[in-house]
């Protein structure tokens, strides 16, 4: 290919030249171009006046021939610049698609020990996309929209590739926030769009369900800044009768189903990070997923990762400690990244309704953890929704939202990969000294601020020792909130406390849910 373009290019310039000389010759061998009426040749009678006047004044007449000869080159040889401008335009193009197609075809990317596959670029489409409209405007290259009917979301379309490649360490992780009827959205995107190190490397996807005009107003106003798209089927879902109350979580579901299939096939990406309409960000959200990225994508015994503690109230997170990672065996959810190839393992059998809970089951999480900050990188200010500010106002609004900046793609990241964290955290754990929760409730015996070891032995145990302490007393399939191995780990009264089942642990109980 890059062959025949330098032959193209060879071409043109000979046709150039040659262009030239037969002009020349042209000009020269040509009668002069006069006036309408002053027998320069294009009335008749022309030719023989133009001949009588060169016979009587042939040397005043060659002059004048001489300077419209001239006047006539210069206009030439001007089209003939802006001609050869076209063609080193064409050629600085070609050039710079043959170095990518280089880069792309020598580019071997490893992170995490394992091999990273280059990332896609984000076709540049229109700004707003409804179901049916087929018509599609060009936008910048961080833009994403779909470019074939939103009923055919299945079918991949082919990136536009640009000029100026994305280094390999910058790879695209688009932002998919999920948004139905709160106007309230503003607030989450003004601190996304304010906290964005990137448009190109973080482009921001509002998907719209629920029709409601005044929310696709407030999204609409953010114009280029985000795309818009807008969920097609708002009819209501047939349920059971005693599931009419829960209508809005087959919706929600239906939702993600279709947001999900929209970022993965139809916008051919390689990876998402989910937020809702009622999520604040921190400073350093874009950070923590960019140096986590490399971690989800290289370890199999991970499956998300979650910019939520459950257990991230203030009295419960060290806030000196920001900068503290876990490994969680309990489905965080609330601001979570996960991979194109888990959603095409989870898309055949979602389920048409409490998507959340269903994820937690053992038969999608398939012994899979997710990785969770000792401090939040998200809060939730929606206490209106589908669950009618269920947890709320008891746990959700006291969540502390991280605001110290911490630079986690500088930093070593690889201890929490399974190997290495697990052998770390098991002996952290049981060698913390072994205490009554009545230690801890009263603290005049306790030395030092711990870690300390409570343990349980029974599902009835472990939630009174929860509630005593003021953690989440709520299973999952058995699973506790920000659980790993079955230890819930925070802090209590200053003190590291790990809420723990016996040493030995092997496995969850699912009767315990």
């Amino acid at each position: 290919m890059v062959r025949k373009k330098s032959s193209f290019i060879l071409c043109g310039a000979f046709l150039f030249v040659a262009w030239n000389v037969l002009l020349l010759l042209y000009l020269w061998g040509r009668p002069p171009i006069g006036r309408l009426g002053d027998g320069g040749g294009v009335e008749p009678g022309g030719k023989e006046e133009w001949g009588a006047g060169r016979g009587k004044m042939g040397q005043v007449n060659l002059a004048e021939e001489m300077i419209r000869l001239a006047e006539e080159v210069e206009v030439h040889l001007d089209t003939q610049k802006k001609l050869l401008k076209q063609i080193e335009i064409h050629r600085e193009v070609w050039a710079r698609q043959k170095d990518l197609g280089k880069r792309e075809t020598g580019s071997n990317i490893k992170e995490a020990g394992d091999q990273q596959q280059p990332q896609k670029t984000l076709r540049p489409l229109r700004n707003s996309v409804d179901a049916g409209d087929q018509t599609n405007t060009q936008r910048p290259v961080h833009k994403v929209a779909p470019s074939l009917p939103l009923e055919e979301p299945r079918e991949k379309i082919r990136n536009i590739k640009v000029t100026t490649p994305i280094p390999s360490p910058e790879f695209i992780i688009p932002i998919l926030v999920i948004a139905c009827d709160r106007v309230t959205v503003k607030r989450s995107l003004d601190r996304l769009i304010s906290y964005r190190p990137s448009t190109e490397l973080y482009p921001i996807i509002v998907s719209q369900d629920c029709g409601h005009a005044d929310t696709a107003r407030v999204i609409g106003s953010y114009g280029e800044q985000v795309t818009h798209i807008k969920q097609p089927d708002l009819a209501d879902i047939k349920v059971r009768p005693e599931h009419r109350k829960f209508q809005g979580y087959y919706k929600i579901a239906r939702h993600y189903r279709w947001a999900l299939n929209q970022v993965f096939n139809t916008f051919s990406q390689s990876t998402v990070v989910i937020v809702e309409d009622d999520l604040e960000v921190a400073p350093d959200f874009f950070e923590y997923f960019r140096a986590l990225y490399p971690i989800l994508r290289s370890d199999p015994t991970l499956w998300c990762v979650s910019a939520w503690n459950d257990n991230g109230r203030d009295a419960l997170v060290d806030p000196s400690k920001a900068e503290l990672l876990y490994r969680t065996d309990f489905f965080p959810g609330l601001g979570w990244m996960l991979l194109k190839e888990l959603w095409n393992e989870l898309e055949p059998k979602w389920p048409s309704a409490f998507w959340d809970d269903w994820m937690r089951q053992p038969e999608q999480r398939k012994n899979r953890s997710c990785i969770r900050p000792e401090i939040s990188r998200t809060i939730t200010f929606g206490r209106k929704g589908v669950s009618l500010g269920q947890f709320f106002d008891q746990y959700l609004r006291y969540i502390r939202l991280n605001t110290e900046f911490v630079p986690f793609t500088k930093q070593d990241l690889s201890f929490l990969l399974k190997e290495k964290y697990d052998e770390i955290f098991v002996q952290e754990v049981y060698s913390a000294t072994l205490v009554k929760i009545e230690d801890l409730q009263h603290g005049g015996n306790l030395k030092g601020p711990g870690p300390y070891r409570v343990q349980y032995s029974s599902r009835d145990s472990f939630k009174v020792f929860a509630r005593n302490l003021g953690v989440m007393d709520d299973l999952k399939s058995g699973v506790p909130r920000t659980g790993y191995r079955g230890v819930v780990s925070f802090l209590h009264r200053g003190r590291r406390v790990f809420l723990a089942p016996p040493e030995g642990w092997t496995q969850y109980d699912i009767s315990w849910s």
